[in-house]
């Protein structure tokens, strides 16, 4: 593995995102979004659009995972969902790519190992992380050669909806670190240290932390609903 890689290794990657809804949606927000989390200690950065990217870029010079969060009309995959998008990524060469890696099929009708192999044909030296939401979805992207395995899409997807990262303290995870052979990094819901630094004695390369850290309205939300409940 590269240097640059492995100094994420047992770090912490921030993910600096806002969508077009949310109140801090700005390129130049996430920029000083991502200065923040490398002035906290974070070792990487995941992002999402290329406009994002070239601004975080002016302020911080960490790894970066680069998506493309794009809806299609005719399929549920969204994160970096066909070669388009990967095009486009690929214009400022992140350092990493994040694509969706389940099972569903993808708008322009393929399913993950056909599109892949067109996009490690076309980009043969750039570094892939598979987003999933499964065990299996997790074996294939290792199997098909993915750099990088995620538990991203664990609980998001409609067939793994009532699974949580976090249950039987990291079940998924563990399951997944058994019988891949590249590194996984974990993502998704989790939103205490404790749960971090968790996932790393598991033995993940790395994880990723967002909302936690760069959703102010999602924090807030937390202690409020605690205030609620606590007086009721």
């Amino acid at each position: 593995m590269e240097a640059q890689f492995e100094n994420l290794r047992s770090k912490l990657i921030v993910s600096c995102q806002a969508l077009e809804d949310e109140p801090l949606h700005s390129s130049f927000i996430m920029g000083r979004m991502a200065k923040a989390a490398y002035e906290g200690g974070a070792a990487g950065i995941r992002a999402n659009t290329v406009e994002d990217i070239l601004e975080i870029r002016k302020n911080v010079s960490l790894p970066i995972i680069g998506i493309i969060k794009e809806v299609y009309d005719n399929s549920e995959v969204y994160i970096t969902p066909t070669l388009k998008e990967v095009d486009a990524l690929m214009e400022i060469k992140p350092e990493i790519i994040a694509v969706d890696a389940t099972k569903r099929i993808r708008p322009d009708g393929t399913y993950l190992k056909e599109f892949f192999e067109k996009v490690k044909e076309k980009y043969p030296d750039q570094k892939f992380m598979a987003d999933c939401s499964t065990v299996e979805e997790a074996l294939l992207a290792d199997e098909i050669g993915f750099d990088f395995i995620g538990t991203t899409l664990v609980g998001y997807t409609p067939y793994s909806v009532n699974d949580k990262i976090e249950q039987n303290d990291f079940e998924i995870i563990r399951k997944i670190l058994k019988q891949v052979h590249h590194p996984v990094i974990a993502e998704g819901n989790i939103d205490v240290p404790q749960k971090a630094r968790r996932v790393v004695e598991l033995g993940c390369y790395s994880v990723v932390v967002g909302g936690a850290i760069t959703r102010p309205q999602l924090i807030t939300k937390k202690f409020t609903n605690a205030l609620i409940e606590g007086g009721e």
